[in-house]
């Protein structure tokens, strides 16, 4: 199988990659400098301006976009986190326009931002109405740009991804050496909900919905990547200052969070409870279906 994907050197894409090349598939990366990437042997890398009409991939799988939670929400930063998303998707979208064999398959990535802040005990699946923020557009028009594939009988899946955990990057790296010190605690009262996935189940999800199963549908459209069992903040930090034997007394007041991130404190003071619902339906189990299956004592 021949992959295209952008955002390969990420946190997600170089777990995909890893899985596609023990699979002997062959995956391409596109890269805004192709020269300065690491990639596994295996992996071709390509600028973006490479891709030609007779270039034929069966599968993209679109990943690229800036941190959301990097750097503080300036109007700058905003527009860069609208147009590394946007601009690799319509990329890949005009390619296939041109494309002499169009891929039977685009996976392209979104996330739990696309329902706003909802209240804490409302259930979301993928056929739930968001709440309109700032996080909610962005995913949208990222959604959009995507499904213009439609047009072109390229069927289009939307990776409504949660916080993806795993020790070895990610929020969980981060929050790791403060949770060692004793340090760790609740933000806020706690109370916001939390939809993560693990990422070995990210990974496995992602990978049946590019060759599902025998006698499994094939998906289009949004596909919320969530674990089945979301949890507060105030339970997350729990389970995460048990998995290091520690305790977590800290609090972090939700003023001095706005005070020091400005309106991206609403990542972490806001939230959804969202539900794999299509996930499941299609038959996927997961290996983490709770935090406590995957943070547990002595893991990291």
């Amino acid at each position: 199988m021949r992959i295209l994907i952008t955002g390969g050197s990420g946190f997600l894409g170089r777990a995909l990659t890893a899985a596609l090349l023990s699979q002997e598939a062959r995956p391409t990366w596109l890269s805004r400098d192709p020269r300065g990437i690491d990639a596994p042997v295996g992996v071709e890398v390509r600028g973006y301006d490479s891709l030609q009409a007779s270039d034929c991939f069966d599968v993209v799988v679109n990943l690229a976009g800036a941190g959301i939670a990097d750097r503080r929400w300036s109007d700058a930063r905003k527009q860069e986190l609208f147009d590394s998303r946007l601009g690799p998707t319509r990329t890949v979208v005009d390619w296939m326009r041109r494309a002499q064999v169009r891929p039977r398959l685009l996976l392209s990535g979104s996330a739990v931002g696309w329902y706003g802040h909802q209240p804490a005990m409302l259930e979301l699946a993928e056929d739930s109405a968001p709440q309109r923020d700032f996080v909610h557009a962005l995913c949208a028009q990222w959604e959009r740009a995507a499904l213009e594939a439609v047009a072109l009988d390229v069927p289009v899946v939307l990776l409504r991804t949660g916080v993806v955990l795993d020790p070895a990057g990610g929020m969980v790296r981060r929050l790791l050496p403060v949770f060692r010190l004793g340090a760790g605690g609740r933000l806020g009262d706690g109370e916001q909900v939390l939809s993560w996935i693990s990422r070995e189940d990210w990974v496995r999800a992602v990978l049946q919905l590019l060759d599902p199963h025998a006698g499994r549908p094939a998906l289009a459209g949004p596909v919320n990547l969530t674990a089945p069992a979301p949890v507060s903040n105030r339970e997350f930090t729990r389970i995460l200052a048990r998995s290091v034997r520690r305790p977590a007394w800290a609090a972090v007041p939700a003023q001095a969070l706005r005070l020091v991130l400005g309106e991206m404190s609403t990542l972490l003071l806001e939230g959804q409870r969202v539900l794999p619902r299509r996930l499941l339906d299609s038959g996927f189990e997961f290996s983490h279906p709770r935090l406590d299956t995957l943070l547990r004592p002595g893991f990291a």
